[in-house]
């Protein structure tokens, strides 16, 4: 199985998820389509075994009593990381599908931050799920821009001189690009959103606690 969901995998690191077909993968392996139904029934439960399989184990517990935010803040990161490693993960884990264990242990871990919070079953879920979603969505964006550069970096090239012929007429973005390019155009999108996102979570926790 895990040869398997390798080759599935180079496959979608060099071309894309789409790219990814029980032909191809059994065609890089050397067998027949046929031998590999054997072990893996279709497309759906190949997808499943290459996210289990890239995605990986997480970290055991941090034992030096960090709080919830350091173990969230944490939590993003890696998750972060992992998605610019696998940017196929992306179109991967979307949608109704199959979760493994390892999948199902990151979600643990994040819901599991939050103990001692105040918030209930439904709200730990809801805030895991933002942390997920603002992770998507700044890889997505970065992926989007390309390899050579930062989404911030891009949108300064791509408005910079447009904005510059027709200042007057949008002032509130000339001085926003302006403010970006002194600071090299360094792509802050993702620390900034997610101390605010913190942040938020943090002021309801202390809200309750009064």
């Amino acid at each position: 199985m895990g040869r398997i969901a390798r080759a599935a995998i180079e496959i979608a690191e060099a071309e894309g998820l789409a790219a990814v077909s029980m032909q191809r993968v059994a065609g890089l392996l050397g067998v027949t389509k046929m031998a590999l139904y054997r072990y893996v029934p279709g497309k759906t439960e190949l997808v499943a075994l290459m996210v289990e399989t890239a995605i990986g184990e997480t970290p055991p517990p941090d034992g030096s009593g960090c709080g919830w935010r350091e173990q969230l803040s944490d939590w993003a990161c890696r998750l972060v990381s992992v998605f610019e490693q696998h940017p196929w993960l992306l179109d991967a884990t979307v949608g109704p599908r199959i979760m493994g264990p390892k999948e199902l242990a990151w979600t643990e871990q994040a819901l599991a931050a939050l103990d001692g919070t105040g918030f209930s079953g439904a709200e730990r879920l809801d805030a895991v799920l933002l942390l997920a979603g603002h992770v998507r969505g700044i890889v997505r964006q970065a992926r989007a821009a390309g390899h050579a550069g930062n989404p911030e970096a891009q949108l300064i090239v791509t408005l910079g001189e447009l904005v510059q012929a027709h200042n007057e007429d949008y002032p509130a973005l000339t001085a926003a690009l302006a403010s970006a390019t002194q600071h090299g155009g360094q792509d802050q999108g993702f620390e900034f959103g997610l101390q605010r996102i913190l942040d938020g979570l943090g002021l309801l926790i202390a809200q309750r606690s009064n």
